[in-house]
């Protein structure tokens, strides 16, 4: 196995093997140095509530008030909530993590086909950690993200045949259940009608990912993901039954306890994204959340990020402004800029939102 911290970076970042690679090609008993958070990073046992405070609804009947009312209701207060009877069928969720598992079990030579900045990844690419030139610190974690353009068929031609017929149906799927989460959303804000550019603002670009974290020596001194908010609308979340999601506990900073979001099978896991704070003027929350990876087994998630489109001006909707009776707590920004400031910097909390913020 490489040995200095560089020799690792090249194999899992330049060589394009990503920290799949790592693990798949050499028998690892510790964590390679440039995975080790500081002490003050890590989830220590003690910041760990035992308690589950993210509540499960169910969704059956869209058209029920009572549902909107307690989606709306978590939307405002924990920024996550997980729902049940939601329309995707089982098989089609199965389908798609076990077409994420087989994508991750790939030879090496096959998944590099698609490594970002290669030929064949257009519309759909793969990278390792999340932005691994600015970190200080990576993350156990290699993604396939697809662009999905449900007018475009088309534009999964040159996605891996291995999952792509897996990602379209379930993208089909999905795409009843994001616009009923939104209608309610909006209509709480007094929005009772999603034009085309406010559809642009909230749900412009569908992005899916393949979450992997492949098992890890010492998952207690890494990150899958490190702490952060969505830069989405929503966000819709599949798990897979291994666990490690954790969702900031209280959204003080100095409140450094998180809650478990433990797997129900069946269930998605709904957040709320900084687009989204940012267009409620606050009355709905985008929550900080992270992924420790398993010692045991692999573990992979299947998100599904509910951007506007790149071009779309984002800023709080009059209607919010009016309920809360404040004014603006942000200015307008193209959803374009606040990507690129995203990705230029390692995970870093809640921080990215102060980019918009009126100061």
């Amino acid at each position: 196995m490489p040995n200095p911290s560089m020799d690792v970076i090249d194999f899992v970042v330049s060589k394009q093997n990503g920290v799949t690679g790592l693990s798949n090609d050499f028998p690892l008993q510790t964590l390679p140095p440039p995975y080790i958070l500081p002490p003050e990073e890590r989830l220590l046992p003690g910041k760990i509530l035992c308690t589950d405070q993210i509540p499960i609804f169910d969704v059956g009947d869209w058209s029920d008030a009572r549902v909107a009312s307690q989606i709306c209701d978590a939307a405002s207060r924990f920024g996550f909530f997980q729902v049940v009877n939601h329309g995707i069928p089982m098989e089609t969720m199965d389908a798609v993590t076990a077409a994420a598992r087989a994508f991750y079990a790939l030879p090496s030579e096959e998944r590099r086909r698609f490594w970002k900045g290669n030929p064949a990844a257009e519309t759909v690419f793969l990278q390792t950690s999340f932005s691994p030139m600015a970190e200080a610190v990576l993350e156990w974690k290699d993604y396939l993200m697809f662009s999905y353009d449900p007018e475009n068929d088309e534009a999964s031609s040159l996605w891996p045949s291995v999952c792509k017929d897996q990602v379209m149906e379930y993208m089909k799927s999905a795409q009843p259940v994001i616009k009923n989460l939104l209608a309610i959303l909006m209509k709480n804000l007094n929005v009772n009608e999603i034009d085309e550019s406010l559809s642009n603002s909230l749900m412009g670009s569908f992005k899916i990912s393949f979450n992997h974290y492949p098992k890890c020596p010492n998952p207690d001194l890494a990150a899958g993901v490190g702490r952060h908010s969505d830069i989405s609308a929503i966000t819709v979340l599949l798990q897979d039954d291994v666990g490690g999601l954790y969702v900031r506990a209280n959204e003080q900073e100095e409140d450094d306890r998180w809650i478990h979001v433990a797997p129900t099978r069946g269930a998605l896991v709904i957040n709320v994204g900084d687009v989204l704070q940012m267009m409620s003027n606050d009355l709905y929350k985008s929550i900080e959340h992270r992924v420790v990876a398993s010692g045991a087994r692999n573990r992979v998630s299947v998100p599904i990020f509910v951007n506007p489109r790149e071009d779309a001006a984002i800023k709080p909707l009059p209607e919010a402004v009016a309920m809360t009776g404040e004014a603006a707590v942000y200015r307008e920004i193209v959803f374009s800029d606040y990507f690129s400031y995203f990705f230029s910097k390692g995970h870093d909390g809640k921080k990215t939102i102060d980019f918009a913020k009126i100061k």
